[in-house]
């Protein structure tokens, strides 16, 4: 392997130098199963997921076997029954990065490990406030900034997770735009949780005028950022948008089935203008600066592949 860079707290992989670190980890997904975990516009191969997200799978089931063993041994020289809570794995990033995908492959991926069979996902997109609070609070401008969320529900939620508890996340519909009423996922003492949303990584460094108060990111184990240049990100949700244009928005229950009668140019320049206005300036405000707090970060290029890796240490 050639050399690998470092910066004052990450060492920086290469694809290939990555890559090499899989250490015979076998490919356990199929094409037919890949199919079924990418996301809109996303051409993620086999060959990604074996040269990125095989190494990443066999450095977190080590990290969560660490924590297994040092917890038991813990609790035994305590006397104390081990604890049921899971290993949590965040992963952060700007809308359209894919990480969604990223959080579904690597889920798929996790529960083959013998060692932690129960992994569940969960994206804190139930936990936005309902259309009809945003609305009252003049927030549907602001959807997905972090004034948006139910951030005492997804705390608790998160707390109860972690301390052993059942617990219960709201479902969220992209057809609605809205939380899914009475539907709930019901999380009881999972292995690992991977939790999936905008702002997982932020901390009271934000909020530098409430310094004790909790936040998610307190709760997580090992944390993710999905990276890409502005310019991407940006024309990846316009292309995103496009293809619901052609698809989801076209039946008559969704949000935005008005979108749907738009041209091809009024679709793209509706789409830029949403990203322009929010999806952008919550990036750069809220999303972007919590990037280096990452115990990762994976750093995409065009077609969404991933070019570089940066792990903390």
């Amino acid at each position: 392997m050639s050399a690998i860079e470092r910066d004052h707290a990450y060492q920086s992989f290469s694809r290939a130098q990555w890559a090499e670190l899989r250490a015979a980890v076998p490919l356990p997904l199929t094409e037919p199963e890949l199919e079924r975990l990418r996301g809109i516009n996303e051409s993620i191969s086999l060959e990604e997921v074996e040269a990125i997200y095989l190494p990443l799978s066999r450095l977190l089931n080590l990290y969560v076997y660490a924590k297994q063993r040092r917890g038991d041994v813990l609790e035994q020289f305590l006397g104390r029954k081990p604890s049921l809570g899971p290993y949590i794995i965040s992963v952060a990033g700007s809308v359209a990065v894919g990480k969604s995908t990223t959080a579904r492959i690597l889920q798929a991926l996790l529960q083959r490990w013998p060692e932690h069979p129960q992994v569940e996902l969960i994206t804190t997109d139930g936990f936005l406030h309902p259309l009809d609070e945003l609305q009252r609070r003049g927030l549907m401008g602001r959807k997905g900034f972090p004034e948006s969320y139910d951030i005492r529900r997804l705390l608790e939620f998160v707390r109860d997770v972690k301390s052993g508890k059942g617990a219960e996340a709201p479902l969220y519909s992209h057809l609605t735009y809205d939380r899914i009423p009475n539907a709930v996922q019901r999380i009881h003492q999972p292995d690992i949780l991977i939790l999936e949303g905008l702002n997982v990584l932020q901390s009271s460094v934000d909020y530098p005028e409430e310094p004790h108060r909790p936040f998610v990111s307190d709760f997580v184990d090992f944390s993710i950022y999905v990276d890409a240049p502005h310019t991407l990100l940006k024309q990846w949700y316009v292309d995103r948008f496009l293809s619901f244009r052609d698809g989801a928005f076209k039946d008559p229950n969704s949000y935005f089935h008005h979108y749907a009668k738009l041209t091809h140019s009024e679709a793209a320049k509706t789409a830029a203008k949403i990203w322009d206005e929010i999806n952008g300036p919550n990036l750069m405000q809220n999303v972007e600066p919590t990037r280096e707090r990452a115990d990762l970060i994976l750093s995409k290029a065009e077609q969404h592949q991933i070019e570089q890796i940066r792990l903390r240490g």
